[in-house]
């Protein structure tokens, strides 16, 4: 069955228009924020794929990311970027 690949556009600070694909979103029990992780399918210097995160209202009609600003709040995403890294490598016989 193929997965729906969910996808939204942003304007970069050069005006370009970059088109986004959304990895997860969830909700964290312990800030009672919406969260949303997506990439650009870009690359950093060591040839990850770069991951980007921000909060956001699934209730509004149009859609705003705000800026993530706190230590704990990363730290949380980090922990679910790092269980999902896990559970990959172990699904590909990897660990």
């Amino acid at each position: 069955m193929d997965q729906e690949v969910m996808t939204f556009k942003v304007i970069s600070d050069e005006g370009k228009e970059i088109e986004c694909e959304v990895l997860f979103t969830f909700e964290s029990d312990e800030t009672k924020k919406n969260y949303i992780v997506y990439t650009d399918n870009s690359f950093d210097e060591e040839g990850n794929v770069r991951v980007f995160a921000s909060i956001y209202n699934p209730n509004e009609p149009e859609t705003k990311l705000l800026p993530i600003e706190s230590d704990k709040e990363w730290k949380i995403i980090e922990t679910i970027l790092e269980e999902l890294q896990n559970e990959a490598n172990a699904s590909e016989g990897k660990e």
